[in-house]
Protein backbone atom coordinates (compact mmCIF):
# COMPACT_ATOMS: atom_id res chain seq x y z
CA UNK A 1 0.00 0.00 0.00
CA UNK A 2 2.68 2.72 0.89
CA UNK A 3 4.86 1.64 -2.62
CA UNK A 4 1.12 2.46 -4.07
CA UNK A 5 0.89 5.45 -2.44
CA UNK A 6 4.25 6.70 -3.06
CA UNK A 7 3.63 6.01 -7.03
CA UNK A 8 0.86 7.97 -6.74
CA UNK A 9 2.34 11.01 -5.04
CA UNK A 10 4.95 10.75 -7.09
CA UNK A 11 2.56 10.89 -10.45
CA UNK A 12 0.62 13.61 -9.27
CA UNK A 13 4.20 15.68 -8.46
CA UNK A 14 5.23 15.09 -12.40
CA UNK A 15 1.59 16.16 -13.69
CA UNK A 16 2.07 19.20 -11.31
CA UNK A 17 2.79 22.93 -13.27
CA UNK A 18 5.37 23.75 -10.78
CA UNK A 19 7.00 19.85 -11.92
CA UNK A 20 6.81 20.31 -15.90
CA UNK A 21 8.35 23.64 -15.56
CA UNK A 22 11.03 24.56 -17.37
CA UNK A 23 14.08 25.48 -15.51
CA UNK A 24 16.43 28.00 -15.55
CA UNK A 25 19.73 28.65 -13.73
CA UNK A 26 21.84 31.52 -12.22
CA UNK A 27 24.01 32.26 -8.99
CA UNK A 28 25.80 34.95 -7.38
CA UNK A 29 25.41 38.54 -6.53
CA UNK A 30 23.27 39.06 -3.14
CA UNK A 31 22.91 42.76 -3.96
CA UNK A 32 20.07 42.43 -6.44
CA UNK A 33 18.39 39.26 -4.97
CA UNK A 34 15.05 40.85 -4.11
CA UNK A 35 14.70 42.39 -7.46
CA UNK A 36 15.55 38.75 -9.19
CA UNK A 37 13.30 37.36 -6.59
CA UNK A 38 10.51 39.93 -7.40
CA UNK A 39 10.82 39.22 -11.26
CA UNK A 40 11.39 35.31 -11.38
CA UNK A 41 7.67 35.10 -9.25
CA UNK A 42 5.72 37.31 -11.99
CA UNK A 43 7.74 35.69 -14.80
CA UNK A 44 6.81 32.07 -13.07
CA UNK A 45 3.19 33.59 -12.89
CA UNK A 46 3.32 34.57 -16.44
CA UNK A 47 5.23 31.79 -18.26
CA UNK A 48 5.65 28.75 -16.08
CA UNK A 49 9.17 29.08 -16.79
CA UNK A 50 11.03 29.18 -13.16
CA UNK A 51 14.12 30.56 -12.02
CA UNK A 52 16.29 29.24 -9.69
CA UNK A 53 18.51 31.78 -8.55
CA UNK A 54 21.39 30.99 -5.91
CA UNK A 55 22.23 34.26 -3.70
CA UNK A 56 26.05 33.03 -3.06
CA UNK A 57 28.17 36.47 -3.75
CA UNK A 58 29.44 37.82 -6.79
CA UNK A 59 32.77 35.52 -6.57
CA UNK A 60 30.65 32.46 -5.98
CA UNK A 61 28.70 33.76 -9.26
CA UNK A 62 31.92 33.92 -11.48
CA UNK A 63 33.00 30.91 -9.92
CA UNK A 64 29.86 29.30 -11.29
CA UNK A 65 29.49 30.61 -14.68
CA UNK A 66 33.12 29.84 -15.70
CA UNK A 67 32.25 26.16 -14.41
CA UNK A 68 29.39 26.36 -16.73
CA UNK A 69 27.31 24.73 -13.84
CA UNK A 70 24.23 27.50 -14.09
CA UNK A 71 22.58 29.21 -16.98
CA UNK A 72 24.13 32.84 -16.10
CA UNK A 73 26.45 34.41 -13.17
CA UNK A 74 25.77 37.24 -11.69
CA UNK A 75 28.51 39.32 -10.02
CA UNK A 76 28.51 43.66 -8.85
CA UNK A 77 32.59 43.54 -9.57
CA UNK A 78 32.37 43.73 -13.67
CA UNK A 79 34.79 41.49 -15.00
CA UNK A 80 37.08 42.85 -17.32
CA UNK A 81 37.28 43.21 -21.14
CA UNK A 82 40.64 40.94 -21.59
CA UNK A 83 39.25 38.15 -19.29
CA UNK A 84 35.26 38.30 -20.94
CA UNK A 85 37.36 37.46 -24.17
CA UNK A 86 39.46 34.83 -22.72
CA UNK A 87 36.26 33.42 -21.21
CA UNK A 88 34.22 33.42 -24.04
CA UNK A 89 31.79 35.31 -21.92
CA UNK A 90 29.84 38.48 -22.80
CA UNK A 91 28.21 40.65 -19.77
CA UNK A 92 25.44 43.49 -19.46
CA UNK A 93 24.03 44.99 -16.74
CA UNK A 94 20.52 44.45 -15.14
CA UNK A 95 19.60 47.50 -12.64
CA UNK A 96 21.65 50.05 -10.59
CA UNK A 97 21.50 50.18 -6.96
CA UNK A 98 23.10 52.28 -3.75
CA UNK A 99 25.68 50.45 -1.41
CA UNK A 100 24.11 52.28 2.33
CA UNK A 101 26.37 52.65 5.64
CA UNK A 102 23.70 51.09 8.21
CA UNK A 103 24.37 51.63 12.32
CA UNK A 104 23.33 50.49 15.09
CA UNK A 105 23.55 53.51 17.50
CA UNK A 106 20.77 53.92 20.02
CA UNK A 107 18.83 56.99 19.86
CA UNK A 108 20.16 57.53 16.28
CA UNK A 109 17.26 57.70 13.23
CA UNK A 110 17.77 56.84 9.77
CA UNK A 111 19.64 59.65 8.04
CA UNK A 112 20.51 61.60 11.28
CA UNK A 113 24.10 60.69 11.13
CA UNK A 114 26.16 62.38 8.52
CA UNK A 115 29.87 61.18 7.55
CA UNK A 116 31.95 62.16 4.60
CA UNK A 117 33.31 59.11 2.84
CA UNK A 118 36.80 60.31 4.42
CA UNK A 119 35.66 59.36 8.14
CA UNK A 120 33.68 56.58 6.58
CA UNK A 121 37.07 54.98 5.48
CA UNK A 122 38.72 56.44 8.42
CA UNK A 123 36.39 54.27 10.37
CA UNK A 124 36.93 50.93 8.36
CA UNK A 125 40.57 51.73 8.55
CA UNK A 126 40.22 51.53 12.06
CA UNK A 127 41.97 55.05 12.61
CA UNK A 128 38.42 56.57 14.04
CA UNK A 129 37.27 53.84 16.77
CA UNK A 130 34.88 55.31 18.95
CA UNK A 131 31.24 57.13 17.87
CA UNK A 132 32.24 60.17 19.85
CA UNK A 133 35.39 60.87 18.32
CA UNK A 134 35.55 64.15 16.86
CA UNK A 135 35.57 63.96 12.97
CA UNK A 136 32.36 62.42 13.49
CA UNK A 137 31.46 64.92 16.47
CA UNK A 138 32.28 67.61 14.24
CA UNK A 139 29.81 66.62 11.24
CA UNK A 140 27.02 65.81 13.50
CA UNK A 141 27.07 68.78 16.49
CA UNK A 142 23.30 67.76 17.95
CA UNK A 143 23.71 63.88 17.75
CA UNK A 144 24.46 62.34 20.71
CA UNK A 145 26.94 59.83 20.34
CA UNK A 146 28.20 57.58 22.57
CA UNK A 147 31.66 57.16 24.21
CA UNK A 148 31.25 53.23 22.64
CA UNK A 149 34.13 51.28 20.68
CA UNK A 150 32.97 50.88 16.64
CA UNK A 151 32.54 47.92 15.75
CA UNK A 152 33.36 47.38 12.02
CA UNK A 153 31.11 44.92 10.02
CA UNK A 154 31.79 43.43 6.57
CA UNK A 155 31.45 41.36 4.02
CA UNK A 156 33.24 37.69 5.05
CA UNK A 157 32.36 36.34 1.22
CA UNK A 158 33.95 37.56 -1.91
CA UNK A 159 31.76 39.93 -2.96
CA UNK A 160 30.40 42.63 -5.48
CA UNK A 161 28.97 44.98 -2.67
CA UNK A 162 32.20 45.26 -1.29
CA UNK A 163 33.96 45.92 -4.64
CA UNK A 164 31.36 48.73 -4.95
CA UNK A 165 32.30 49.91 -1.53
CA UNK A 166 36.16 49.86 -1.67
CA UNK A 167 35.53 51.13 -5.08
CA UNK A 168 34.41 54.12 -3.59
CA UNK A 169 36.46 54.66 -0.27
CA UNK A 170 39.53 54.02 -3.36
CA UNK A 171 37.93 56.98 -4.61
CA UNK A 172 37.75 59.16 -1.57
CA UNK A 173 40.23 58.86 0.58
CA UNK A 174 44.29 58.54 0.06
CA UNK A 175 45.04 56.60 2.63
CA UNK A 176 42.74 53.86 1.80
CA UNK A 177 43.85 54.02 -2.24
CA UNK A 178 47.72 53.57 -0.72
CA UNK A 179 47.16 50.93 2.27
CA UNK A 180 44.08 48.94 0.69
CA UNK A 181 43.12 49.61 -2.29
CA UNK A 182 39.35 48.23 -3.97
CA UNK A 183 38.46 44.39 -4.94
CA UNK A 184 35.79 41.90 -3.95
CA UNK A 185 37.66 40.66 -1.17
CA UNK A 186 39.99 43.08 1.05
CA UNK A 187 41.54 41.97 4.21
CA UNK A 188 39.85 44.60 6.81
CA UNK A 189 42.45 46.07 8.71
CA UNK A 190 39.92 47.70 11.92
CA UNK A 191 40.97 45.59 15.02
CA UNK A 192 37.24 45.27 16.13
CA UNK A 193 35.32 43.72 12.91
CA UNK A 194 32.90 40.97 12.50
CA UNK A 195 32.25 39.42 8.73
CA UNK A 196 29.15 38.79 7.80
CA UNK A 197 27.94 36.43 4.48
CA UNK A 198 25.83 38.07 1.97
CA UNK A 199 23.96 41.31 2.37
CA UNK A 200 21.76 38.74 4.54
CA UNK A 201 24.41 38.66 7.21
CA UNK A 202 26.48 41.92 7.42
CA UNK A 203 22.52 43.08 7.89
CA UNK A 204 22.01 40.46 10.52
CA UNK A 205 24.97 41.37 12.43
CA UNK A 206 24.76 45.08 12.26
CA UNK A 207 21.23 44.25 14.03
CA UNK A 208 22.50 41.83 16.57
CA UNK A 209 25.56 44.30 17.48
CA UNK A 210 25.33 47.35 18.90
CA UNK A 211 27.59 50.35 17.98
CA UNK A 212 28.19 48.68 14.86
CA UNK A 213 28.76 49.99 11.47
CA UNK A 214 28.04 48.10 7.85
CA UNK A 215 26.96 48.38 4.50
CA UNK A 216 24.33 46.60 2.43
CA UNK A 217 22.56 46.95 -0.74
CA UNK A 218 19.71 49.39 0.23
CA UNK A 219 17.02 47.42 -0.53
CA UNK A 220 18.16 45.45 2.86
CA UNK A 221 18.14 48.20 4.75
CA UNK A 222 14.68 48.97 3.81
CA UNK A 223 13.31 45.56 4.30
CA UNK A 224 14.94 45.25 7.74
CA UNK A 225 14.14 48.94 9.32
CA UNK A 226 17.68 49.79 9.22
CA UNK A 227 19.66 53.28 10.50
CA UNK A 228 21.03 54.67 7.21
CA UNK A 229 23.53 57.06 7.17
CA UNK A 230 24.11 60.00 4.80
CA UNK A 231 26.94 60.90 3.11
CA UNK A 232 28.27 64.10 1.70
CA UNK A 233 28.59 63.37 -2.51
CA UNK A 234 31.52 64.51 -4.94
CA UNK A 235 29.55 67.94 -4.87
CA UNK A 236 29.72 68.77 -1.31
CA UNK A 237 25.86 67.94 -0.47
CA UNK A 238 24.49 65.70 2.17
CA UNK A 239 22.61 63.27 0.33
CA UNK A 240 20.31 59.98 1.87
CA UNK A 241 20.00 56.85 -0.18
CA UNK A 242 16.73 56.36 -2.85
CA UNK A 243 15.82 55.87 -6.44
CA UNK A 244 15.99 59.70 -7.47
CA UNK A 245 19.76 60.00 -5.72
CA UNK A 246 20.98 56.67 -7.43
CA UNK A 247 19.26 57.82 -10.77
CA UNK A 248 21.04 60.50 -10.52
CA UNK A 249 24.42 58.94 -9.81
CA UNK A 250 24.02 57.38 -13.35
CA UNK A 251 22.63 60.41 -15.12
CA UNK A 252 25.64 60.91 -17.62
CA UNK A 253 27.00 57.35 -17.40
CA UNK A 254 28.56 55.89 -20.89
CA UNK A 255 27.65 52.41 -20.78
CA UNK A 256 29.80 51.62 -24.38
CA UNK A 257 32.64 53.17 -23.04
CA UNK A 258 33.88 50.30 -21.21
CA UNK A 259 34.22 46.45 -22.57
CA UNK A 260 31.65 44.33 -20.98
CA UNK A 261 29.83 48.01 -19.94
CA UNK A 262 31.77 47.44 -17.10
CA UNK A 263 31.61 51.66 -15.61
CA UNK A 264 31.71 52.75 -12.42
CA UNK A 265 29.28 55.21 -10.64
CA UNK A 266 30.84 55.81 -7.77
CA UNK A 267 31.44 58.86 -6.14
CA UNK A 268 29.91 60.92 -9.47
CA UNK A 269 29.04 64.65 -10.10
CA UNK A 270 25.88 65.79 -9.75
CA UNK A 271 23.60 67.57 -6.59
CA UNK A 272 21.77 64.99 -5.97
CA UNK A 273 24.06 62.19 -6.44
CA UNK A 274 24.28 59.26 -4.50
CA UNK A 275 28.24 58.40 -4.10
CA UNK A 276 28.27 55.01 -3.63
CA UNK A 277 25.49 54.12 -6.53
CA UNK A 278 26.77 50.44 -8.93
CA UNK A 279 25.18 48.09 -11.14
CA UNK A 280 24.99 44.14 -11.04
CA UNK A 281 25.54 42.58 -14.09
CA UNK A 282 25.22 38.98 -15.57
CA UNK A 283 27.13 37.02 -17.39
CA UNK A 284 26.67 34.55 -20.21
CA UNK A 285 28.79 32.09 -22.25
CA UNK A 286 28.77 33.14 -26.10
CA UNK A 287 28.57 29.66 -27.25
CA UNK A 288 26.76 28.07 -24.55
CA UNK A 289 26.40 24.13 -23.38
CA UNK A 290 22.25 24.73 -22.98
CA UNK A 291 21.69 26.46 -25.76
CA UNK A 292 17.77 26.47 -25.19
CA UNK A 293 18.20 27.52 -21.27
CA UNK A 294 20.49 30.58 -22.54
CA UNK A 295 17.94 31.83 -24.73
CA UNK A 296 15.53 31.40 -22.20
CA UNK A 297 17.60 33.34 -19.85
CA UNK A 298 17.22 36.02 -22.29
CA UNK A 299 14.08 36.05 -22.66
CA UNK A 300 13.72 35.91 -18.76
CA UNK A 301 16.01 39.67 -18.92
CA UNK A 302 14.20 41.04 -22.14
CA UNK A 303 10.73 40.58 -20.09
CA UNK A 304 12.26 41.89 -17.33
CA UNK A 305 13.17 44.99 -19.26
CA UNK A 306 10.15 45.90 -20.85
CA UNK A 307 7.82 44.84 -17.53
CA UNK A 308 10.01 44.94 -14.53
CA UNK A 309 11.00 48.55 -13.78
CA UNK A 310 7.73 49.92 -11.35
CA UNK A 311 8.86 46.48 -9.60
CA UNK A 312 12.61 47.67 -9.55
CA UNK A 313 11.68 50.88 -8.67
CA UNK A 314 9.31 49.65 -5.71
CA UNK A 315 12.68 48.35 -4.44
CA UNK A 316 14.59 51.18 -4.99
CA UNK A 317 16.58 49.79 -7.64
CA UNK A 318 16.88 51.96 -10.79
CA UNK A 319 15.63 50.46 -14.20
CA UNK A 320 18.16 50.73 -16.87
CA UNK A 321 16.92 53.33 -19.76
CA UNK A 322 15.75 52.08 -22.94
CA UNK A 323 18.03 53.23 -24.81
CA UNK A 324 21.09 50.85 -23.04
CA UNK A 325 18.21 48.27 -22.99
CA UNK A 326 18.05 48.31 -26.77
CA UNK A 327 21.74 48.34 -26.91
CA UNK A 328 22.21 45.39 -24.79
CA UNK A 329 19.34 43.42 -27.08
CA UNK A 330 21.41 44.48 -30.50
CA UNK A 331 25.23 44.54 -29.59
CA UNK A 332 25.39 42.12 -26.37
CA UNK A 333 22.63 39.41 -26.58
CA UNK A 334 22.96 38.76 -30.20
CA UNK A 335 26.67 37.68 -29.91
CA UNK A 336 24.81 34.32 -27.44
CA UNK A 337 24.74 31.58 -30.08
CA UNK A 338 21.07 29.89 -30.48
Amino acid sequence: MKKILAVIAASVYLMSPTANAQTITGAGATFPFPIYSKWSEAYKEKTNIELNYQSIGSSGGIKQIKAATVDFGATDAPMKGEELTATGLVQFPTVLGGVVPIINVEGIKPGELQLTGEVLADIYLGTITQWNDAKIVALNPKAKLPAENITVVHRADGSGTTFIFTDYLNEVSKLWAEKMGKGAAVKWPAASSVGGKGNEGVAANVGRVKNSIGYVEYAYAKKNKMTYVKLQNRDGNLVGPDDLTFAAAAAGADWFSTPGMGISLVNQKGAQSWPITGATFILMYCEPKNAKNSQETIKFFDWAFVNGGKMAADLDYVPLPKSVTDRIRSDIWTQIKK
